[in-house]
């Protein structure tokens, strides 16, 4: 019996939180409907298709879904402390909260050289769109990079749901309906 992909679960909730977060850093939404969907949709939706990929011994989709569930949980977290001065963070604070995850979505990125062309771009929009944040929360008068970020962040979003849509319509119609592309590094390499 074949089971579900989980990563189709794990892509919707990555790039819906990671869109709606834009949309915050853009001034288009507040930050209330961020902190539910990073909860739920980008929290506990990625954590749960993580521990579905490690039961495919997919040890890459396991890593990433649940490392970036937690983040949205975390990131859910300081918007709350902000909210009621509980453990309050400031931007340098955050600024490092996101060097962390900077620094390991580096090595994702070095590892989604082994998944597809498309996949590799979107964790490349990701690195990108951290590195921009990190400059716009830890070196004062660069605010603008969380705009930079943001226009970065919703081009990574959109290609986290083309993988998203390229598998599910790949098994109901039987057929390559959205190209991914192949890996930059195969096996052999």
């Amino acid at each position: 019996m074949k089971l579900a992909n989980p990563a189709v679960v794990g892509l919707a909730g990555f790039g819906g939180t990671t869109l709606l977060l834009q949309f915050h850093n853009l001034g288009w939404c507040g930050a209330g409907a961020v902190l539910w969907m990073g909860l739920f949709y980008g929290g506990l939706m990625q954590l749960i298709a993580g521990y579905l990929e490690y039961t495919s011994n997919n040890n890459f989709g396991f890593s990433a879904f649940t490392t970036y569930g937690a983040f949205w949980m975390c990131l859910a977290g300081i918007f709350i402390g902000i909210k009621y001065q509980i453990f309050a963070c400031n931007a340098t604070d955050i600024g490092w909260f996101l060097v962390v995850f900077t620094i390991i979505t580096a090595g994702y990125t070095i590892g989604a050289l082994r998944t597809n062309k498309m996949l590799f771009w979107v964790f490349v929009l990701l690195l990108a769109g951290f590195i921009f944040l990190d400059i716009s929360h830890l070196i004062p008068g660069m605010k603008v990079f969380t705009r930079v970020a943001g226009w970065d962040l919703i081009a990574c979003a959109l290609g986290a749901w083309y993988c998203m849509f390229s598998a599910i319509f790949a098994q109901m119609f039987g057929r390559d309906v959205l190209p991914v592309g192949k890996a930059y590094v195969d096996a052999a390499s």
